[in-house]
C-alpha cells in the first residue's frame, strides 16, 4: 500500500474463477441484458476523445461480439451506424455489483483478499469490455490506488508520475467527480499547444492475460498479471486487441479524506459557475456518466460532511492499518464509489464518507525505496530505463528526461489604460489588448467561463483552498 510507483504482481491470481470471464462467457452469464457502450473514432486526433464527444448505444454482449466479427446481423442492430473499421466500442466503468445484482454469488469469483484486503471481492470491483482502439483519456483519480487484472486481450498503459501534473495541463472540464483530465492527447500530443508535455516521464506497460513462459530469478513462471496504479498517477489506457476484458478495484486510502474535501470544493465551484451560464449555449461540461448538476445546497452539505469525515478520521497504528476492522469491511456493501457514476446512483452521503482502512506512517513512506522488487513484483520502469522483454509485460524504451522549471513568473499589474471593454449585443466581456509579441491581441476570443474555471479548479488552487477550509474548521 505504501508503494508510490507502478508495479506488476505475478503469480497472485492463478486460481481465481474470474480468469474465465472472457467476453463470450460473460455474454452467456448476462443473457440478453443490455449494457451501455461508449463509441469513439479510431482516428487519432490532436485532442483527446472525451466522453462528451462520444456516442452511446445500449446493446447485449452478444451483439457486441457479432459487431467485432463483422456478422451480417449487425446491419440492423444497435451498432449498425458504426463501421467496425472506423470505430471502437467500450463498456467501461461497469460496476459488477450493479450488472450482476441478480447473481451475487459471482462476486466471489474475484478475491482481492489475496492482496491483503479481507472481504473485498467482485462487489467492490469494476468491469471493462472493449474493442480494439477503445481508450480512456489521460487522467488521474483523486481517490485511492488501483489494482487491475487483465482477463482477455492486451491493454497498454501509459503512466505518468504525480510530479508531471503541470506538464499534462490538468482540467476539470468535462467535469467528473474524482477525475482530473489532461488536455493533452498523449497518443498524439499537440506540442505547439502543449509544449511542456515533452518534459513528462512516461512509464509504459502492456498487460496480457494467460500463462507466459518467462523466467525471472528463481525460475518462477509468470501467470496472470495484476497492475498496481499508485495514488495520483496519471494514466492513459488503450485496448490493442480485438476484444479486451479487465477487472479493477479502487482501494481506499487514508489520504482520501482530504481529497474528498478538495472534490467537494471543486464540485461547488464547477456546478455553481457552469449552471449560471446560458443553458442554451450547448457547452457539454458535465460528463455523461454524471447524473446531473447537483444543487448548491446539496454541494454545501457534501462539503460539510467531507470536512467532518476528515476530522473524524482516526490515525491508526501500523498494526491497525495492516488489519482493517471488520466494521470497516462491512461498510463496503457497494463499490467504493471512487466515482459517482450515474449507473450506480450513489449519493454523497453514502459514497463520500467511507471509514479509512489503510494508511501508512511517515517512517514507512520515507523507507519506500527500500522495498525490494522480488520475483512476484516487477517494477514498471520509466521509458528512459530500458528493460528486457518480459512476455506479458512490455515496457517502452523511448527516453525522456523530466525537466524542472520555475513556474513562479511575475507578470505585475495591468495598467488601466491597457484595458478595453468589448461590448456585444447581449453581454459585456472584458478583454485585454496587449503587445503582439507576448500576449493576446484584440482579435482573439475573450476569456470564457471555462478559462476562468480552469484557473479556479486547478489542482494546486483547490488544494490550497481545502487546506484553508480545514484550518478554519479547526478553530
Amino acid at each position: 500500500m505504501s508503494l508510490q510507483q507502478p508495479a506488476v504482481f505475478c503469480n497472485m491470481v492463478g486460481d481465481w474463477p474470474a480468469l474465465h470471464w472472457n467476453a463470450k462467457h460473460l455474454s452467456a452469464v448476462l443473457g440478453g441484458k443490455k449494457i451501455q457502450f461508449r463509441i469513439g473514432l479510431k482516428t487519432v486526433d490532436l485532442v483527446p476523445q472525451f466522453e462528451t464527444k462520444c456516442s452511446y448505444v445500449k446493446a447485449t454482449l452478444e451483439e457486441f461480439l457479432a459487431w467485432t466479427c463483422g456478422q451480417p446481423s449487425c446491419l440492423s442492430g444497435p451498432f449498425s451506424s458504426y463501421e467496425y473499421s472506423k470505430h471502437w466500442a467500450y463498456a467501461d466503468y461497469k460496476y459488477i455489483a450493479r450488472i450482476f445484482e441478480d447473481k451475487p454469488e459471482i462476486f466471489q469469483d474475484i478475491r482481492w483478499s489475496d492482496f491483503g484486503f479481507p472481504g473485498r471481492s467482485g462487489r467492490e470491483s469494476t468491469l471493462w469490455i472493449g474493442s480494439e482502439g477503445a481508450n480512456t483519456p489521460c487522467h488521474l483519480d483523486s481517490y485511492g490506488c488501483n489494482l487491475v487484472l487483465q482477463v482477455q486481450g492486451r491493454k497498454r498503459w501509459h503512466l505518468f508520475p504525480p510530479g508531471d501534473t503541470s506538464f499534462l495541463y490538468p482540467t476539470r472540464i468535462p467535469y467528473e467527480e474524482s477525475s482530473v483530465f489532461s488536455k493533452v492527447n498523449v497518443a498524439n500530443p499537440d506540442l505547439k499547444r502543449f509544449p511542456q508535455f515533452k518534459n513528462t516521464t512516461a512509464h509504459v506497460v502492456t498487460l496480457s492475460p494467460g500463462q507466459v513462459p518467462f523466467t525471472y530469478k528463481l525460475s518462477i513462471t509468470l501467470k496472470i498479471l495484476v497492475l498496481l496504479v499508485p495514488r495520483h498517477w496519471w494514466h492513459y489506457v488503450e485496448s490493442i486487441d480485438p476484444i479486451t476484458v479487465s477487472i479493477n478495484s479502487w482501494i481506499e486510502l487514508d489520504a482520501d479524506h482530504e481529497a474528498r474535501v478538495e472534490e467537494a470544493v471543486t464540485r461547488m465551484l464547477v456546478c455553481a459557475i457552469k449552471s449560471a451560464e446560458n443553458p442554451s449555449d450547448g457547452d457539454l461540461w458535465l460528463n455523461p456518466t454524471e447524473v446531473e448538476a447537483t444543487s448548491h445546497e446539496i454541494n454545501l452539505q457534501y462539503l460539510n460532511k467531507a470536512v467532518s469525515a476528515y476530522f473524524q478520521c482516526p490515525k491508526g497504528s501500523v498494526s491497525e492499518e495492516a488489519h482493517p476492522s471488520s466494521a470497516a469491511a462491512e461498510q463496503r456493501t457497494s463499490p467504493s464509489c471512487k466515482r459517482k457514476k450515474g449507473e450506480v446512483g450513489c449519493e454523497p452521503e453514502s459514497c463520500s464518507l467511507l471509514t479509512p482502512e489503510f494508511g501508512f506512517s511517515t517512517f514507512q513512506a520515507e523507507n519506500l525505496q527500500r522495498i525490494p522488487f522480488g520475483p512476484h513484483l516487477i517494477q514498471v520502469l520509466p521509458q528512459s530505463q530500458e528493460t528486457s522483454s518480459m512476455g506479458a509485460v512490455a515496457v517502452g524504451s523511448d527516453s525522456r528526461n523530466l525537466l524542472h522549471e520555475n513556474e513562479g513568473g511575475h507578470f505585475g499589474k495591468l495598467h488601466c489604460a491597457s484595458k478595453q471593454l468589448l461590448i456585444s449585443n447581449d453581454c459585456e466581456t472584458p478583454a485585454y489588448q496587449m503587445d503582439s509579441d507576448s500576449s493576446p491581441n484584440a482579435s482573439q476570443t475573450a476569456l470564457s467561463t471555462n478559462d476562468l474555471l480552469d484557473c479556479l479548479v486547478n489542482p494546486r488552487v483547490i488544494s490550497l483552498v481545502a487546506q484553508l477550509l480545514l484550518d478554519r474548521a479547526r478553530v
